[in-house]
């Protein structure tokens, strides 16, 4: 039995030594493997300060020069309208006619009191003429010229009324031509032909826009307009806001409009339950694109001399934050946590913090290295960073 036992306990260290020897030659097997083991060739390529220019955007209402509402100063049925819904039309074009015929009817009757009043002023006069000689002779008394006097006063006090009313009833046969006030665009039209409509009416007969030039209104925070106007020259805020870049203007869209504008004012307070800072800039309308209400984006250019722009491809990201692959000098790669500036620029960042001048970073097959892994190195010319239509805010990330 003891003999079973030690032949056992021989056999279980043969087995155990067998192992050990497997072992060792596996491990020796790998480790020539990754000896052996290709060093993968990497596209990289060196760091340069470059120029570029970013863009802010804040959304934007658009409005006209001048909005006029189209009111009738007096009550009347609508007899004809004389354009057509947006149709542009100049200051002082006829856009509507009210039912005229009782004002003119008006007129005349007022005409015919004025020349009542009138002859009735003249015959006073003749009276006085004639009473005033008699008094002179002492014929009739004083007190029969002041009566005289005193009808002739009454009269030509009649007649002023009467040409009052006269001028009056002219002004309301007036008011039944209706013209523009402006140079604009005619908006739509609440009441049509046989409508009565009067100055109280709680809808306009229409409104004409001047959009020669157009109002681009958006806002922004507190901090970013100290950060905006606090190296500019001028001693003034708006001296500040004329030294400003124009703008650009991106459409609903996201085409770009075609001419730029300019910032022209600020609002003086800040709002108190939003912190932001009202401004205004303006751009031409010559071809009348623009309408009033319409929406975009404002785009203020930031122009950086010197910086450190990537490409997106060279990048990744991990729980929110950016990495790139830069190269050492023994040419093994370490993952870096970088801080880049995103906006308008097409497939790039700007790198705000993580990266200098002269750094080498791996930009094609980032997908395969490891924190750590020989590379070999194949230089390759940095890209030069092209402007994206559509705009975006700028966020740093």
């Amino acid at each position: 039995m003891v003999m079973k036992t030690m032949l056992q306990i021989q056999n279980l260290g043969f087995i155990l030594l067998v192992f050990v020897a497997v072992s060792c030659t596996n491990s020796q097997g790998e480790n020539r493997s990754d000896v052996e083991q290709p060093v993968g060739e990497y596209e990289v390529i060196e760091l340069e300060p470059q120029s570029a220019t970013l863009y802010k955007g804040y959304p934007t209402t658009l409005e006209g020069l001048q909005t006029v509402e189209i009111r009738p100063k007096i009550a009347g049925y609508i007899d004809e309208i004389l354009v057509d819904e947006g149709a542009y039309v100049k200051k002082g074009q006829v856009l509507f006619r009210l039912f005229a015929n009782d004002i003119q009817a008006n007129v005349r009757s007022a005409e015919a009191q004025v020349k009542v009043a009138d002859a009735e002023v003249a015959s006073a006069k003749i009276n006085l003429e004639k009473t005033r000689p008699l008094v002179d002779k002492e014929i009739i008394s004083k007190f029969e010229l002041e009566s005289v006097e005193a009808i002739l006063k009454s009269k030509e006090a009649q007649l002023a009324q009467a040409q009052a009313m006269l001028a009056n009833a002219k002004a309301n046969l007036q008011y039944t031509v209706i013209t523009s006030p402006t140079d604009g665009i005619i908006s739509n039209f609440p009441f049509r032909v046989g409508s009565l409509v009067s100055s109280s009416i709680s809808q306009p007969l229409t409104t004409v826009s001047n959009t020669s030039d157009m109002y681009a209104y958006f806002a922004m925070n507190e901090k970013e307009f100290l950060a905006l106007t606090k190296d500019l020259k001028g001693n003034t805020i708006h001296e500040k806001l004329n030294a400003l870049p124009e703008v650009s203007l991106v459409l609903p869209d996201n085409s770009l409009y075609d001419q730029p504008g300019r910032i022209e004012t600020a609002s003086g307070l800040i709002d108190t339950q939003t912190g932001a800072v009202n401004i205004r800039a303006t751009f031409p309308n010559t071809d009348g694109i623009l309408r009033s209400g319409g929406s975009g984006l404002v785009r203020i250019p930031q122009h950086i001399d010197s910086s450190i722009v990537i490409p997106q491809k060279a990048t990744y990201e991990l729980q929110g934050k950016h990495f790139v692959y830069a190269v050492g000098n023994d040419n093994r790669v370490k993952s870096t946590e970088i801080e880049v500036l995103a906006g308008n620029l097409k497939d790039s960042y700007v790198v705000t913090k993580g990266l200098k001048t002269g750094d080498r970073v791996v930009v094609e097959g980032i997908a395969s290295l490891n924190n750590d892994q020989l590379i070999k190195p194949r230089m390759g010319e940095p890209d030069k960073p092209s402007e994206s239509i559509i705009s975006e805010t700028l966020t740093n990330n």
